[in-house]
């Protein structure tokens, strides 16, 4: 049973990512798991075409280092011509309606004179990731169920016009990681759109940067470590980080430490400790571009063949051969 899941490349990794996904992606990976940078995704606003593609590298280079199994991951654009080519059929297959009912669509274009027609197709273009591979599930928030339920609706609608052909995906939710909050607002989560650097510790943050960011992260007056996220929510980001890193709960690493300067110490020892060997490595990948370049055109050749037949079936179904 094939479980698909991506990363946009629309900001660094930060450490948000890696301990509420990657990590796990890398850990307890299935055989049948696929992971891919979904870098055509980061093209729905205005982007720079240099930063994108040191992005998609960027995000390449810290999957391999943390372990993701490098025979399950590609990346999306080095398949444009096939998730186009779906992507075409499957527009054909929507209606304007359900493109425009899409929740993501309305809040990003809300107000705005000027909306790109790819925030309103992106949908259809992931429906075309999910079913170019076969996937059978989608670990997916809240915030992309709506999308999944779009890939089922046109799985199912281009089967029964056409032929079967595609696998009818599932979204479910994913195995909890770790919640990483914004280190100078706790009340948002740590996020690589976030305007402020000072509240994300990126995976290739150098080790004083990790320090002075933790140095100088949010708390409050009270001087008391304890796990209490309503009243204390940026003690409680810290212990969640810590929790994380450590392998333990919140309560019990609250036990470790004695005072919020302790914390932050802690903190910074403690995710240095595990983002350390990951950031030397992605930098080694990132320097020495023949091993990267081999890795992706591997993943490429792999993912090509995989969705070939498929891609093949549902363009002759559709009368295009």
């Amino acid at each position: 049973m094939i479980k698909l899941s991506g990363i946009t490349p629309s900001g660094e990794v930060h450490l948000g990512n890696y301990l509420g996904a990657i990590r796990r992606w890398a850990l307890h990976s299935g055989p049948d798991d696929l992971y891919f940078v979904s870098n055509m995704h980061a093209m729905t606003v205005k982007h720079s075409p240099e930063r994108l593609r040191h992005l998609t590298d960027h995000q390449l280079a810290v999957l391999l280092a943390a372990g993701v199994p490098q025979e399950q991951l590609f990346v999306q654009a080095d398949l444009i011509r096939e998730h186009m080519t779906l992507t075409w059929l499957l527009e054909c297959t929507c209606t304007f309606g359900e493109a425009r009912r899409m929740i993501q669509f309305k809040e990003k274009s809300q107000g705005s004179a000027s909306v790109r027609l790819g925030l309103l197709t992106y949908p259809v273009l992931m429906a075309a990731d999910i079913l170019l591979h076969g996937t059978a599930q989608v670990p997916v928030g809240e915030d992309q169920r709506q999308h999944v339920e779009l890939a089922r609706t046109l799985a199912r609608r281009f089967n029964t016009d056409y032929g079967e052909v595609f696998v009818v995906p599932e979204a479910v939710l994913p195995e909890a990681g770790a919640r990483v909050r914004d280190l100078t607002d706790p009340s948002r989560k740590m996020s690589k759109s976030s305007s402020e650097a000072n509240g994300i510790v990126y995976v290739l943050d150098p080790p004083d940067v990790v320090r002075r960011k933790f140095q100088r992260a949010v708390t409050d007056s009270r001087n008391e470590v304890r796990y209490a996220p309503e009243d204390q929510p940026g003690v409680a980001n810290l212990l969640d980080i810590l929790a994380a890193c450590q392998d333990t709960t919140p309560e019990r690493a609250a036990e470790s430490v004695g005072s919020y300067r302790e914390l932050k110490e802690a903190v910074a020892e403690a995710v240095l400790a595990t983002i350390t060997p990951v950031r030397e490595r992605a930098i080694h990948l990132l320097e020495s571009r023949t091993e990267l370049s081999h890795i992706r055109r591997q993943g490429a050749e792999r993912a090509r063949t995989r969705s070939e037949r498929r891609l093949s079936e549902a363009i002759a179904l559709a009368g295009l051969a």
